[in-house]
């Protein structure tokens, strides 16, 4: 995990600028805020459908494949340091109220209150599927064709052509 402060004057402006963007497109999702929201990505692809609700931190270490879904009420907690990327492959589809959290903090009370930020890549795969309301934590990878069952909260990589499910998310099958 790399730790950074999200308290420093750039990343305030970065989050407050992405956050605007955000806010004016949950507002009024037109195509014409859409591709504000895409233009905060590190790299975006063809055909990628964004709905309503979406969030995120900062975006611009956020990469996404062609023709990937976001549903509603998307919220990414990412980090502007590519040391944590977010990369979300090809023909994903992500429901609704799903949440991508690669940052955290500190458990220990004493490194906590100086306010420091922990975060750790995610990488999705292509042609995943990630049910309604499931939170992926910071350093996990999904592989390739995986489904993540609704609900579920995954803290660990799951492999590629599988079905997990549960809290925490379990291996259910092999596709």
């Amino acid at each position: 995990m790399q730790v950074f402060t999200s308290l420093n004057k750039e990343y305030l402006a970065l989050r407050k600028q992405t956050g605007d963007t955000c806010r004016l497109f949950n507002k009024s999702p037109s195509k014409g805020n859409l591709k504000r929201i895409k233009g905060l990505f590190l790299q975006c692809g063809e055909g990628v459908i964004i709905e309503s609700g979406f969030h995120c931190d900062y975006g611009n270490q956020i990469t996404i494949g062609d023709r990937t879904f976001i549903n509603i009420n998307c919220t990414v907690l990412d980090a502007p340091i590519n040391e944590a990327a977010i990369n979300i492959g090809s023909d994903c589809l992500i429901g609704p109220n799903v949440q991508l959290l690669a940052v955290s903090h500190a458990v220990n009370p004493t490194e906590r209150v100086n306010k420091q930020n922990f975060a750790a890549p995610i990488t999705v795969g292509n042609n995943v599927w990630i049910g309604a309301g499931v939170i992926i934590l910071a350093g996990v990878t999904i592989g390739n064709n995986a489904v993540v069952g609704a609900g579920s909260i995954v803290t660990k990589d799951v492999a590629t052509n599988t079905v997990v499910a549960g809290n925490p998310a379990v291996k259910i099958k092999d596709i």
